[in-house]
């Protein structure tokens, strides 16, 4: 008599589901938990926008030079992390329930942008962009732009401009070169 060894069946758990219109963020986190490359890439080319496409080239295309000084950007209080922090659908939900979120306003009556509405301007902030403008007005520009933006969205951002995006996210830009094979890598300033 002979036996014979069965492998186990593993059955793929379908892509987490964002809701519509999600910030660069959730893309990134939900691409940095999927365990393969091949979902890494489905979950890009899921929620593919220019926006995120945008953060993609100035991190990983070593010709988008930053002209923002390297480093930590001092830019919101401890208060906004701690309030603003979690997915949107979070922030739906807790607001629903009464607490504070990311979708309400602040004192100040500006509402909370993202990435998703900003990334036309990211221009101004590498070389090539809007060389006229001065040093200190593209720093003030960004600052204000961070404070404008959900604080995980900033990180991002801040991460982007000096490159380490993969410091928090796991992405390679094989995965993203995979993803986006219309993207034009090279030749940008």
């Amino acid at each position: 008599m002979t036996t014979t060894k069965t492998k186990p069946t593993t059955t793929e758990k379908p892509i987490e589901t964002l809701p519509s219109n999600p910030f660069v963020f959730e893309i990134l986190e939900l691409v940095s938990k999927q365990r393969s490359n091949v979902k890494k890439i489905e979950v890009l080319k899921t929620y593919e926008h220019d926006s995120l496409k945008s953060v993609l080239i100035w991190n990983f295309d070593e010709t988008v030079i930053s002209l923002l000084p390297e480093g930590y950007v001092p830019y919101g209080d401890v208060k906004d992390q701690n309030v603003y922090s979690g997915t949107l659908s979070q922030n739906l939900s807790r607001e629903a329930s009464g607490g504070e979120s990311a979708t309400v306003q602040d004192l100040q009556g500006r509402g909370r942008t993202s990435l998703r509405k900003e990334y036309q301007n990211l221009y101004h902030y590498v070389r090539g962009g809007n060389d006229t403008l001065s040093t200190i007005r593209r720093e003030m520009m960004f600052i204000n732009l961070l404070q404008g933006l959900h604080p995980k969205e900033s990180e991002v951002l801040i991460l982007t401009k000096d490159k380490k995006l993969t410091d928090k996210y796991k992405i390679t830009f094989e995965n993203v070169k995979e993803s986006f094979p219309d993207i034009q890598w090279g030749n940008r300033s």
